[in-house]
Order: structure tokens, then sequence, then C-alpha cells
């Protein structure tokens, strides 16, 4: 199948799982989630809001696996099309771990600071290499969006929840709660916010 009608026959795929995912309702059933994140500040402000997320999630009974990206090996997607968009990747790197827990995870969370109006490199660089498991991860999937910045204008975030929120409808998954935590920028100023509550609950009750 060449790449154009494989992008076409996706989108299809995706656009009937973005109506499923309307009605994906848990129920009560313990998920399994992976938590994804993007600083490379061991205790910085976005670190902090995902472990309370993770402690509300795991004290509501779900699986919490978790990718520190920072403090991984991935490798930038270099377009070489090996992957055919749906297979092995020719970077054999600590991405597999992934690979091997997004497919059949029920949520996956982004949790990133703002790097220069954008998310972090790190985490990027984790999404692009999506590419190479495209239609296997186009199914219904709760995402959550965890992001922190210095800056306290609200418009300053905009471009990373558009960037999240047109991934999530490429892919089909649903948006299951966003913390934006502004005007946050040395790693204890989260803490001093009501920020890491509202992680806490969101873990609890997504």
């Amino acid at each position: 199948m060449n790449r154009r009608n494989f992008i076409k026959n996706t989108l299809i795929v995706a656009a009937g799982a973005g109506v499923a995912a309307k009605f994906m309702n848990t129920g009560g059933k313990k998920m399994k989630i992976l938590v994804i994140t993007g600083s490379p500040r061991k205790n910085g402000n976005s670190n902090t809001l995902a472990e309370n997320f993770i402690k509300g999630a795991e004290e509501a009974g779900h699986r919490v696996v978790r990718f520190d990206s920072a403090f991984k090996n991935v490798h930038p997607c270099i377009a070489c099309g090996k992957c055919g968009m749906n297979g092995e990747c020719v970077f054999k790197d600590d991405f597999e771990f992934v690979r091997n827990n997004i497919v059949d995870a029920d949520a996956v969370v982004f949790a990133t600071p703002m790097y220069y109006f954008g998310v972090s490199a790190q985490i990027k660089a984790v999404i692009d290499r999506f590419y190479a498991i495209n239609s296997q991860i186009h199914r219904p999937k709760k995402s959550v969006l965890i992001l922190t910045y210095a800056d306290t204008a609200a418009k300053s975030a905009e471009p990373i929840i558009s960037h999240y929120e047109t991934l999530l409808n490429y892919l089909g998954w649903s948006d299951a709660g966003k913390i934006i935590a502004s005007g946050v920028w040395t790693e204890s100023d989260v803490k001093h916010t009501e920020y890491p509550q509202k992680a806490y609950e969101l873990g609890k009750s997504i």
C-alpha cells in the first residue's frame, strides 16, 4: 500500500475511532495509563504535577506506567519511511518501551513544560516516533495534557493546546482533562499553587 492510500485509510479508521471515543465510558474499569513526561528537571513543575496525577490514579486502582523521555534515549524520527507507518523502526532505543505499553493503554498522559512556546524537545521526539505505530494506536483512548509555563498569559498556551487537540482528533482519542499551570518557573513554584491538588483529583477521577 502506498503512503497516500495508507494515510487515507488511516483517516477513515480515525474518524470511526473518534465516534467510538465519544461513547467510551470506563464505567469504573481499572485502566492502564501511560504517563509520558518531557521535563529534563527531575523535580521540575510538570514532573511534580505528573507525580500528583499518578498518585491519584493509583489510589483509584489504575495501573500507571511512566516514561520520562528526558532521561531516555529516543532518537528523533528521520522520515526514512522504513517503518511504513506500521512496522519496525530503524532505531532500536528506549522508544521500544513506549511501543510496548501504548497500544494496550486505556489512557495516555502528556506532561511537559513549555519551552520556547512549544512542548519540550524530548517529549516531541517521542510523539514523532508514533509514526512507526500509526495504525496500532488509532483506537479509542483517553488522554490528558499537563502543561506548565512561566508566562501568565493564557494565549501563550494556545499553540500547545491546539497541537494536543489536533493529535487527539487525528488518533481518535478523547480528552479526559487538562491541567494548564501558568506562572510557574523555578522548580518549587508549582508546589505553592492549587495545581498539584487539581492534578491529583484528575488522576483519581479519570
